[in-house]
């Protein structure tokens, strides 16, 4: 928690001494937008949250943070890294300690099944809306991931249960670890809850700089980041989802410069938010480990 803190605190610096990204857009947008991402955070949070058993299931602040912490590590670490810091913020936040590394990479797994079940509906919408063959077929394979991803995790309880699989300790782990087909179906309506808010985030915010908005445009923007956030290894995961998202901008007929700038801002705005996120945790995980000492001392 503490380097995630660091790492906030470190892109608030960024951003003082480069400017901001959003300047000449309008205020009240930009706090539109804003919100809609912090709400975006929280039901991502509150899905996850579904996923782990009751017994050890983290505090939905938590969860949200170690989202916000790995939005802010991607202005400078590789893409996939952002897991390493989710769990280390998972594993340091306050509440319960008895999720183990391995129940909470099995959760990463499927939330990102399920981010990808959330993407096809939206997936399919730009694809309707795209005039270039190509960019369909990049968002029709989008949407047929999401599909098999859904299948997937619907049928994980089941498939654990096989005894080809069932006979094997790993086997028997997952099928003592993983979400029930109920809390997996919980899950998925948050999460896909979590994209629809970041959909519409990103439409407002398409709005308050004056870029040609379209509701299906917004759509493709947040499809074509996320997907490219999928990659194993790449650049700076920030950078990358940026790169993506002015790239489809450029394809849908915006100007270079301006589909640039626009896909600068959204990370910068995400990627503060996640940061506002962190402090609050730290915050808070500062009252829970003093409170203790100082009721024992007014006892005293």
């Amino acid at each position: 928690m503490t380097g995630a803190l660091a790492a906030a605190a470190l892109t608030v610096l960024h951003f003082v001494h480069s400017g901001w990204p959003l300047a000449n857009a309008d205020p009240i947008l930009v706090i539109a937008a804003g919100i809609l991402f912090l709400f975006a955070y929280a039901f991502k949070a509150w899905g996850w949250q579904r996923l782990f058993t009751e017994d050890e299931r983290p505090e939905a602040l938590t969860l949200a943070a170690a989202g916000g912490a790995a939005s802010v590590g991607g202005v400078a670490l590789p893409g996939r890294f952002d897991e390493a810091i989710r769990i280390a913020v998972v594993r340091r936040g306050p509440g319960k300690k008895t999720a183990g590394l391995g129940a909470i990479c099995l959760t990463l797994i499927i939330v990102g099944l399920l981010d990808s079940a959330a993407l096809t509906p939206m997936a399919s919408v730009a694809a309707a809306a795209s005039g270039s063959g190509g960019v369909q077929v990049g968002f029709s394979l989008v949407a047929a991931a999401g599909v098999a991803a859904a299948l997937l995790v619907l049928f994980l309880p089941r498939i654990a249960k096989m005894s080809c699989i069932n006979r094997w300790k790993v086997g028997r782990w997952v099928q003592e670890h993983t979400a029930c087909r109920r809390s997996a179906s919980q899950a998925w309506f948050l999460i896909s809850i979590s994209w629809a808010l970041r959909g519409l985030a990103v439409f407002v915010l398409l709005n308050a700089l004056s870029v040609g908005a379209s509701f299906p445009m917004a759509l493709a923007f947040l499809c074509a980041s996320a997907a490219s956030a999928a990659l194993p290894i790449a650049p700076a995961g920030a950078a990358t989802q940026a790169g993506a998202g002015a790239a489809i901008l450029i394809i849908g007929g915006v100007p270079k410069a301006e589909a640039f700038a626009f896909a600068v801002a959204a990370q910068a705005l995400i990627i503060v938010v996640g940061a506002a996120l962190v402090a609050s945790a730290g915050i808070w995980m500062l009252i829970v480990r003093f409170r203790p000492a100082r009721t024992t001392a007014l006892a005293g």
